[in-house]
């Protein structure tokens, strides 16, 4: 048994530029509810959207944030895009992927982009052993474990919509220390020393 019982997950919250196009991304284009909202007397708003299963996206606005600083403090592009990868900065909240059913993966991209949103092309992650094959596919088949898509939201906040196709294997590679080392000294797979 855990020392903590957490149920889950609460709420996220990230900051926006405009909390009015905040609310109508996430309710007019991904049909959340709006649960809450409320200003933050004398500097800012802070408004809830529902997620599901009890959990709730938040977001703040404050009138003294600074710009957005994608490759910083978000993903610098969308997965399989040209040009920047998906890297931030440590401490910076990289995506939020919200579950879905595997079957409503290929139509809700269909939506999305029918709303004008730009979404990558669905991903096949495959679960392999690292370095013995590809992670991601064109197609899906049966070593894949999750499929999903990718966008932004109107602040560049990398979003995923993602289901669960198998369970996958129990395995995890060795993690590596703040010098990109494992602990039996090799580097992430594919890095050179």
């Amino acid at each position: 048994m855990s020392e903590f019982a957490i149920n889950g997950l609460h709420h996220l919250a990230l900051v926006c530029k405009d909390m009015e196009r905040t609310v109508d991304f996430y309710t007019n284009v991904l049909g959340m509810r709006l649960t809450k909202g409320f200003d933050l007397e004398g500097y800012g708003q802070h408004f809830f959207f529902d997620m599901g299963n009890g959990s709730e996206l938040a977001f703040f606005w404050f009138n003294d944030a600074g710009k957005a600083q994608p490759g910083v403090a978000s993903a610098g592009n969308i997965v399989g895009r040209e040009g920047p990868n998906i890297t931030s900065a440590h401490g910076s909240m990289n995506h939020v992927a919200f579950n879905v059913d595997k079957d409503n993966i290929a139509p809700y991209r269909e939506r999305l982009v029918a709303k004008g949103v730009d979404c990558s092309d669905l991903v096949n992650h495959n679960d392999v052993v690292t370095g013995e094959e590809s992670r991601t596919a064109q197609a899906a088949s049966d070593k894949t474990w999750l499929q999903s898509f990718y966008f932004f939201d109107p602040d560049g906040v990398m979003l995923e919509f993602c289901a669960t196709l198998q369970p996958g294997l129990p395995n995890a590679d060795l993690p590596v220390n703040a010098k990109g080392i494992k602990a039996n000294g090799e580097l992430v797979t594919g890095m050179a020393g």
